[in-house]
């Protein structure tokens, strides 16, 4: 069942990496909210924030609470929907990095599996061959470390489902280090926080149409 429990304050502020007249770009710290969450108690998150400075800003996506990274924010109405337009029509483009419990073998791959919100966990995800929606990740590996059993990689989402890349790779049998959702015990005791950071996002200026990318320092 689900917990309408509160998110400790996070005390540290977000990067902004880009900004002009139409979006906003910025690094979002682990540990805060996209959103406002259900609780009253759980105002604090990136939104509210970003709007101390620039009160014009919308939500376009989200990322997890615990995931960092790079997120766009469209400034007025008309480059909102611009942007999220392209969100759902999957004219973005994203690159997380993460570190994955275990030695993956292959080089490079892809999940495709189907997922559906596992409603009684919420928000939990899982594979459903026969209701899920239709969620492709594709993966290359970076880094090898045997000793530690631990394989850094490139992931590149297609589609954008919740929890995606968490239930995909922990389908994979290497779930994310540091993930207390999807992760077995050794794998969730390899890290103090999730290690998935969206390094890299490219979306189309929603006024020149220009290809931008913008990329959160890697921190892992």
């Amino acid at each position: 069942m689900t917990t309408d429990f509160i998110v400790p304050l996070c005390v540290q502020q977000f990067t902004t990496i880009y900004v002009d007249e139409d979006i906003v770009v910025v690094d979002k710290p682990s540990g805060l909210l996209s959103v406002p969450g259900k609780n009253p108690l759980n105002k604090d998150c990136l939104i509210t924030r970003v709007q101390q400075y620039y009160a014009d800003a919308h939500i376009v996506h989200r990322l997890d609470m615990d995931t960092s990274g790079v997120m766009v924010l469209a400034r007025g109405k008309a480059n909102l929907s611009a942007l999220s337009r392209q969100f759902q029509e999957r004219q973005t483009q994203k690159q997380y990095l993460a570190w994955v419990y275990g030695v993956l073998q292959e080089d490079t791959g892809e999940v495709n599996l189907p997922l559906r919100c596992d409603w009684p966990n919420r928000p939990k995800q899982i594979v459903d061959h026969e209701l899920g929606k239709p969620s492709l990740t594709r993966f290359e590996v970076l880094e090898r470390k045997p000793e530690s059993l631990q394989t850094r990689v490139l992931l590149k989402p297609v589609t954008g489902r919740s929890h995606q890349l968490r239930v995909h790779m922990a389908e994979l049998g290497h779930p994310i280090s540091g993930c207390e959702f999807y992760a077995h015990p050794k794998a969730l005791a390899q890290a103090q926080r999730l290690q998935l950071h969206a390094w890299k996002l490219s979306i189309m200026h929603p006024s020149t149409g220009v290809m931008q990318t913008h990329a959160a320092p890697t921190i892992f």
